[in-house]
């Protein structure tokens, strides 16, 4: 998490409080240490955010601060309601955990939607204790155009150690995808999360190519994903 989006759900978690909150319950929530809290906190207060209290005491956010309303309809609502529950299925922790986010922002300013579920079966978990590759470790890579060293299990139960240009994740219902182009056999080619057995971010950039590859990936796959317009 950057650190503006970080000041951001310090406010957002005042903002719901009825009772002062302490440092550690604020950091408890972020997954950040006391010591981030209150650098946050002093950021937000120089910046005339109206944070008002003290180490040990408590943190309250002052009354009547507010930040501008989401403006959606009923049917943009209930879209993000079903959307945001099917992120359950695509195993990616952290998106999950996202998702939770966005729905509490979402349901601060809006009528709850409970009565729209979605089941949750899907992709397991990932667990990168256990392991496996972190999906938010890809999303990265895809996002800075960062070249990962990928250690793979074929179906064919052969392991290969690959240098990849990662493009886009595709998530199934299933599976997630990770689309790529791989130096190893010079085309594109695309490889189960569940099959890797470890990925590690390399220096090397690839932003100056991304978007062409990207392109001439998307127009040879069109026929086979169905992707946002």
């Amino acid at each position: 998490m950057s650190r503006s989006d970080r000041l951001f759900e310090v406010i957002q978690i005042l903002r719901a409080a009825r009772v002062p909150l302490r440092a550690e319950d604020i950091a408890a929530q972020l997954e950040v240490s006391k010591r981030t809290v209150y650098r946050d906190i002093a950021a937000l207060q120089a910046m005339r955010t109206p944070v008002e209290g003290e180490a040990g005491i408590g943190y309250m956010l002052r009354k009547g601060y507010d930040l501008p309303p989401l403006n959606f309809d009923e049917e943009e609502i209930e879209a993000l309601h079903v959307g945001l529950a099917m992120l359950m299925r695509t195993g990616d922790g952290a998106l999950q955990q996202a998702a939770a986010r966005v729905g509490r922002k979402i349901c601060d300013v809006h009528a709850s939607a409970e009565w729209l579920q979605v089941a949750p079966y899907g992709a397991p978990l990932d667990d990168p204790d256990n392991g496996c590759v972190s999906k938010a470790l890809l999303r990265q890579a895809v996002r800075s155009a960062q070249k990962i060293r990928l250690s793979y299990l074929s179906l064919a139960e052969e392991q290969s150690e690959r240098v990849l240009r990662p493009l886009a994740l595709i998530y199934h219902i299933d599976c997630t995808l990770l689309a790529a182009w791989c130096e190893l056999r010079g085309g594109f080619r695309h490889f189960r999360t569940d099959r890797m057995l470890a990925a590690e971010l390399l220096d090397q950039r690839f932003a100056e190519e991304a978007t062409l590859l990207r392109k001439l990936w998307l127009e040879q796959e069109a026929e086979t994903f169905v992707f946002p317009t």
